[in-house]
């Protein structure tokens, strides 16, 4: 890159080095110097690129850089107008950096100037992992309005319940009114059915009045299948080098890739720096291909904390492979990231709360071991074989701290990989649901709750787009027959034939939560928002250590975990997924209080404000009995 910005160029690449420059704001897209705009895009394959404004009255040739970038400046130009790109006297094109798309991604893109939104947040100074809570949402679910300002009316409900980050899916410009996000082709534009840029950096600035984090949803290894215009700026963005089940794999590492490397980092610096983000989720990243000798994660990662400034930022990896490597340090080889989601963790509950054990549950058997393990090692997987892929699964988990993995019990993809999208309440007890809830928000791992989860939404989660009628909507509704047929029980010609197209509105609309729930629904709600206070506030849950954390199995379905104390101040968690469990007499010396103390009983799952059929303590003086499906969590206190 030349003229600002932050480049890491290819000859220093090769040869292993990073040298970057300081981040210094966005030097691609429409930006606004005084009384002028300055244009800039990559397509190092053309011979002429202008600028046309406002509907290709005027036209404006762009000069070519060194490594296939064009720019110009323009005056008399300014923000609220719109332009497209003309490539070789041809074809006219939306700006890929574009920052908003007011009629969607085919139309022209509008010149934004980012200094014109006042901020409220000064001295914010943003997150870490330890001691977060996260809520994902869905803008266009989350509310009936299906906007970021109706979105941000209900951030105090969610300060209330105890979440400290929200996370947002993906927002980047998509075709059609409503989308998951993962189909994002504008990937600098918020999208304009949730609102214009401003209205994003209101929700910000919202949070942040709370005292609360937001981070994005960002996908970097595909570009979704409408709307895409990088292939007409040049064919270096996208490979066939490397399999990628969405379609093409974006080129990181082969010829031409510096451009491409620089489009995308330089995205994550935008959302952090112009949008005051703390932080992004990335989306599969076990699907972002390089071989290179730095990877574009780990130059990704540098290059958002330098564009942060003061503020700390977390960057989230979701990753299917389960590889440790993304948050280890760079100068270990790592990509330098904070989080990692933890797969292991969900499909071990969600084979407990079920019983199920199709598809990609396969490997796991829900059994008291396995959840323990989770909450001491955080993966399950660690390289031994799967049986359901055929190979190794996992890297060994070493020294990582517990904040940095991310365990969840729902989330979009696992609510919607179902026939009918329905929440694990509408598949298991309560009782046992409300034990999972314990394990999840009792774990010393960084818990994750998808929307509604909290108040036991009655809204199903699917999958929906709206492309119209034509090849490409069948071809969406049949990838989705074809992935759910990998479970049994939905590869049914009956099960099938009920799968619900994806682009039909009432799809979307089903999936709209109802608020309302919270209060007709407070026992669900009550449960997570208890759990959330103890987590936080209870000094020995909220060390997060899972280090000194440990455990037994002591029944077939129940288990029991250790906390350590200060001084003997101990915590003591048990959890019994199946019916009532004697264990007396009880030869775990886990269960022994410290000397000169004794156990006193500090929360059940079964208050009667969880629906639970009221709290009987599990201990006597001839040992423990477990009510049926209950978690119980016991402090220390001085004998007498």
């Amino acid at each position: 890159m030349v003229n600002g910005g932050m480049d890491v160029r290819a000859e220093e690449r090769r040869e292993g080095t990073t040298v970057m420059k300081p981040w210094q704001g966005m030097t691609l897209g429409a930006t606004v110097a005084g009384d002028a705009v300055r244009f800039r895009c990559w397509a190092p394959e053309r011979t002429q690129v202008e600028v046309l404004l406002e509907g290709g009255r005027t036209a404006h040739s762009m000069q070519q850089e060194d490594d296939g970038y064009w720019s110009t400046e323009v005056r008399g130009v300014k923000a609220g107008m719109t332009y497209r790109y003309r490539l070789d006297r041809g074809e006219a094109y939306p700006d890929p950096c574009s920052r908003f798309q007011p009629s969607g991604p085919h139309g022209p893109s509008l010149i934004v100037d980012p200094a014109a939104y006042r901020w409220q947040d000064k001295g914010w100074p943003g997150v870490k992992m330890r001691g977060q809570a996260i809520y994902e949402l869905h803008v266009g679910t989350f509310t009936q309005e299906g906007t970021l300002d109706a979105a941000s009316a209900q951030l105090v409900a969610l300060k209330d319940l105890g979440i400290t980050v929200i996370e947002v899916m993906p927002v980047a410009e998509f075709p059609g009114r409503w989308n998951w996000g993962y189909d994002g082709v504008g990937l600098y534009a918020p999208a304009h059915v949730y609102g214009d840029p401003e209205a994003l950096k209101r929700f910000v600035d919202a949070t942040h009045r709370l005292g609360l984090g937001v981070i994005l949803d960002v996908v970097y290894n595909h570009l979704g299948p409408d709307g895409n215009y990088l292939p007409a700026y040049t064919h270096h963005y996208f490979t066939d080098r490397y399999p990628n089940e969405w379609g093409q794999a974006i080129n990181f590492d082969g010829p031409e890739s510096c451009g491409v490397r620089d489009f995308f980092i330089q995205n994550a610096c935008y959302w952090v720096d112009e949008f005051h983000l703390d932080g992004l989720r990335l989306d599969a990243v076990h699907a972002l291909h390089d071989e290179g000798p730095r990877h574009v994660l780990a130059e990704l990662s540098q290059a958002a904390r330098q564009a942060a400034g003061a503020r700390s930022i977390i960057l989230i990896a979701e990753c299917e492979a389960q590889w440790i490597h993304p948050i280890q340090p760079i100068n270990q080889g790592g990509w330098g990231l904070d989080g990692v989601w933890s797969e292991d963790f969900h499909h071990a509950a969600r084979v407990a709360a079920t019983g199920c054990r199709e598809g990609y549950y396969t490997d796991y058997r829900g059994t008291p071991q396995e959840l323990l393990s989770c909450m001491k090692r955080s993966f399950l997987f660690q390289g031994q074989r799967y049986q359901w892929q055929g190979k190794s699964r996992g890297t060994v988990v070493g020294d990582e701290p517990a904040a940095g993995f991310v365990f969840f019990l729902q989330n979009h993809d696992q609510v919607a990989n179902q026939l009918r999208g329905d929440r694990l309440h509408e598949k298991t007890s309560p009782g046992l649901l409300r034990v999972l809830t314990a394990l999840l928000l009792l774990s010393p791992q960084t818990p994750l709750l998808f929307m509604g989860q909290e108040f036991a939404a009655s809204s199903p989660f699917l999958f929906f787009a709206d492309f119209p009628p034509g090849e490409l909507a069948q071809a969406i509704h049949r990838g989705r027959r074809e992935f759910l047929a990998q479970f049994p029980s939905v590869a049914s010609v009956e099960a099938q034939t009920a799968i619900p197209d994806p682009c039909n509105p009432i799809v979307f609309k089903r999936s709209q939560l109802d608020l309302a729930e919270r209060d007709r629904h407070r026992n669900s709600y009550a449960l997570h928002r208890d759990l959330l206070w103890l987590r936080r506030e209870d000094p020995v849950i909220a060390q997060q250590d899972r280090h000194r954390l440990d455990g037994a199995v002591i029944g077939s379905e129940a288990f029991v975990v250790r906390y350590p104390g200060s001084e003997g101040d101990d915590r003591l968690l048990l959890l019994n997924l199946g019916p009532d469990c004697e264990y007396r007499p009880a030869p775990e010396p886990l269960l022994a209080p410290p000397a000169q103390r004794r156990w006193s009983l500090l929360w059940s799952s079964d208050e009667l404000r969880y629906g639970g059929p009221g709290v009987i303590d599990p201990l006597s003086d001839e040992g423990w009995r477990l009510p049926a499906e209950s978690a119980v969590l016991y402090r220390t206190e001085p004998e007498g």
